[in-house]
């Protein structure tokens, strides 16, 4: 019976292993950061061959619409500010503080996204990598009628995005950095 080894040995092994493999893991995606053309310019290329996938195998259209539902959630996500105006407006009836100014005397408040666009990238690299593993599973090639999800996506996209631009145009914000004033440094 002394031959046995101890109970906590085995988990003890896959923790160690585990967090190394998550250490490692972090070290790449920091090292990543500052290269986002690459990066997305990688996701790009996976989306691309996720969809060849797609359309070669003629199947798997649950998880290609899925996976456009999620992304169009990210992007929603990345679109919006970290603190909702219109709740703010709610927030200043009852005396509490706003996130983005809505007079032109106000001080200015940067645009703070909910979802960064390094999170947004990680997550959507995740999801088409994930997807792409999908596509070898048998079990997720539920039959659908495919083109009834790209019409029902596309009207989906449609109302939510113009949603968005109302809110964006509503409460005076761009979320992007192009065609914004850039200032000389002295």
């Amino acid at each position: 019976m002394d031959s046995l080894p101890p109970d906590n040995s085995f988990p003890a092994t896959v923790s160690a292993q585990t967090s190394k493999f998550a250490r490692s893991y972090q070290t790449y995606l920091d090292k990543s950061v500052p290269f986002t053309t690459y990066r997305w310019t990688a996701t790009g290329v996976l989306v691309f061959l996720f969809m060849a996938r797609i359309v070669l195998a003629q199947g798997w259209y649950i998880v290609a619409y899925t996976l456009g539902i999620y992304l169009l959630n990210l992007f929603l996500a990345f679109l919006t500010p970290k603190f909702d105006p219109s709740q703010a407006e709610d927030e200043m009836e009852s005396g509490g503080p706003s996130a983005l100014p809505t007079k032109q005397d106000e001080e200015f408040r940067p645009f703070i996204r909910r979802l960064p666009e390094f999170k947004f990238w990680h997550n959507a690299t995740r999801a088409t990598a994930i997807s792409i593993f999908c596509t070898f599973i048998d079990a997720c090639d539920i039959p659908v009628f495919w083109p009834v999800l790209v019409v029902y996506w596309i009207i989906l996209f449609t109302l939510t995005m113009r949603r968005q631009i109302q809110h964006m145009i509503k409460y005076r914000y761009v979320p992007f950095t192009f065609g914004k004033t850039r200032y000389a440094r002295s």
